[in-house]
């Protein structure tokens, strides 16, 4: 069992049936009356993102997800096939099930595998990933009190900004958290 005192962005709970992944959570002090939760979760299966407001010591029961390593092989249209580095079998799951992790794929990247209950739900993507620069305007300092920045499209689509002695070609990093670059290589 999870509590409100115990939430965590990412945690999956089961609500009403369903699971739900914790995108944000916020906790309200009433003047009154005792303390709210308001909790942004995403439906794990559907995608559909809802606000709910619980009262706090509200308990959920933690959703039991099982974890293996996987490789990426390839995208097809829409469609996103990996392969389980223990047993060699192959998977295929859609891009809307995937979200926003579709920008960070490369062919033959080592991620994890999420499931419950034996049903795939996604991928968890490592902490940070390196991508090639495929297009970026020249950098020109100029008259910049700060660290200036640019738009840089990577190998995989991903625009990301990066600083101005960023060239196409360039290896950076990025930090599939945010989408912020970290470093180039």
């Amino acid at each position: 069992m999870i509590s409100t005192g115990e939430l965590r962005k990412g945690v999956t709970i089961e609500l009403d049936n369903e699971l739900w992944q914790i995108l944000d959570y916020h906790h309200i002090k009433m003047g009154r009356g005792s303390a709210q939760v308001r909790i942004t979760l995403r439906n794990v299966r559907r995608g559909q993102t809802v606000e709910r407001s619980f009262q706090a010591g509200t308990k959920w029961p933690r959703a039991q997800m099982e974890q293996r390593p996987v490789q990426f092989l390839y995208r097809d249209d829409d469609d996103y096939h990996f392969m389980d580095t223990d047993t060699y079998d192959q998977f295929m799951l859609r891009g809307e099930q995937l979200g926003d992790s579709t920008k960070y794929l490369k062919d033959g990247m080592t991620l994890d595998r999420t499931s419950y209950q034996g049903e795939t739900i996604g991928v968890e993507l490592p902490v940070t990933v390196d991508l090639k620069v495929e297009t970026t305007e020249p950098g020109f300092a100029g008259d910049t009190a700060q660290g200036a920045r640019k738009p840089a499209t990577t190998e995989t689509g991903l625009v990301v900004q990066v600083p101005l002695f960023v060239q196409e070609g360039d290896t950076i990093r990025v930090d599939t958290r945010t989408g912020e670059y970290q470093t180039r290589l």
